[in-house]
């Protein structure tokens, strides 16, 4: 049976995070509802990246099969049918064994931090009304790609079969005068981990003396690999899953 990758972008406000859940609207609900309508037959779709409730994303994925020709008119049906807030980007025909999940070689997330209250970023960013000291969040995020269990920031009890992950780039960035953006790409991420990051990170670099004592004390958390060390209480809303990345070949036939 052909396979397709159907790729979406969402505002996550709303939503009940991304997997399907019995009586709440998730952004797979809402796919899966939207996508039994236009092609009148029952779909299973297979997410590429679980995201928390209140979690956006510029780009996720799904696979899903069926015996139909999909063709760009269903594209046009399936955004004519879906909320505003979720966007079907393009569907490409994939190979019969493709996954939405297991064939990612890599995901980038940011977080969004502005120190001043800001109307237009209020579900986009997180108001944190206190100094941000760029360099020393800068210092601690380099030092993460030279470590690969991150057991401290993943909640506990979430079933992981192995903490670790292969982190590519971790870097905090000004993006105005008062608003920073911290961009995180790894092979997987645990559950909660990169709120995880920021809030230790932002923690850290408040109550340390210097640049220095920031990155130690930073370290000392990933390497004892306890989440009783973790800062978890980063909300949600400033994080967006902005890319899930795939072998070149996989997305080569775009409708």
């Amino acid at each position: 049976m052909p396979r397709y990758f159907i790729e979406v972008g969402y505002e996550g406000t709303t939503f009940c995070g991304f997997q399907i859940q019995d009586g709440q609207e998730t952004v797979q609900s809402v796919v899966t509802s939207a996508l039994d309508m236009v092609l009148k037959e029952t779909c299973s779709l297979t997410g590429s990246s679980r995201t928390d409730s209140g979690v956006h994303a510029r780009q996720n994925f799904f696979h899903f099969d069926t015996e139909q020709t999909i063709t760009g008119k269903h594209i046009y049906s399936l955004n004519s049918i879906l909320p505003p807030t979720v966007v079907v980007h393009a569907v490409y025909v994939v190979g019969a064994e493709a996954h939405a999940r297991f064939d990612a070689l890599a995901r980038t997330y940011t977080y969004t931090v502005t120190t001043k209250k800001d109307p237009f970023l209020i579900d986009k960013a997180w108001h944190f009304p206190f100094p941000v000291p760029l360099e020393t969040l800068q210092a601690m995020a380099l030092e993460l790609p030279n470590h690969q269990d991150f057991e401290s920031f993943s909640k506990k009890n979430a079933g992981n079969k192995t903490n670790i992950c292969s982190i590519e780039l971790s870097s905090w960035q000004a993006v105005t005068e008062t608003s920073f953006t911290y961009t995180v790409r790894a092979n997987r991420f645990l559950r909660g981990m990169v709120r995880g990051l920021v809030g230790t990170m932002l923690k850290i670099a408040r109550q340390s003396e210097s640049k220095e004592a920031a990155v130690a004390a930073f370290k000392a958390v990933i390497v004892a690999q306890d989440p009783i060390l973790c800062d978890f209480s980063t909300p949600a809303k400033g994080l967006v899953l902005e890319t899930v990345a795939y072998p070149a070949a996989t997305l080569q036939q775009p409708i």
